[in-house]
């Protein structure tokens, strides 16, 4: 006989909000990953990398061979004043990275990056593929 279970999506929502209290410790926040979406577009590999609360000054990004690697810093703009109490920290500040590798190499000397709303867009032209060259054998 199979067994069958009731899944309610707002038990769990509402178990949480009116049973456990909040957590208000300083509790460090995770490092977040950089959330991509990369699409072949024929000739070129357009690549959009969310970066929110960076400044595109500190950004940066190598491309060798296939290889792209995405390296970013965020940093704590201001401070806590005296008499504020802070009861909840979780906004990120710190150092992420990210790096992929594409099916074909990349024409590093044509690609072209833009940052703009906290979303850094890639534009990586493919290497036109060299032609095959047959060895003479002597």
């Amino acid at each position: 006989m199979a067994n069958i279970t009731r899944i309610d999506p707002f038990d769990d929502l509402f178990r949480g909000f009116f049973v456990r209290p909040v957590d208000f410790n300083n509790t460090p926040a995770q490092p977040p990953s950089i959330k991509m979406d990369v699409k072949d577009q024929g000739e070129t590999y357009l690549v959009h990398a969310e970066l929110p609360g960076v400044k595109k000054e500190d950004i940066h990004v190598v491309v060798e061979g296939s290889q792209v690697s995405i390296s970013a810093e965020s940093k704590r703009e201001s401070e806590v004043k005296e008499g504020d109490r802070v009861l909840r920290a979780e906004r990120y500040f710190g150092s992420v990275s990210r790096s992929f590798q594409l099916e074909q190499e990349l024409d590093d000397s044509k690609a072209v990056a833009k940052f703009n709303d906290g979303v850094l867009e890639l534009t990586l032209p493919k290497r036109a593929a060299s032609p095959t060259k047959r060895l003479a054998i002597s």
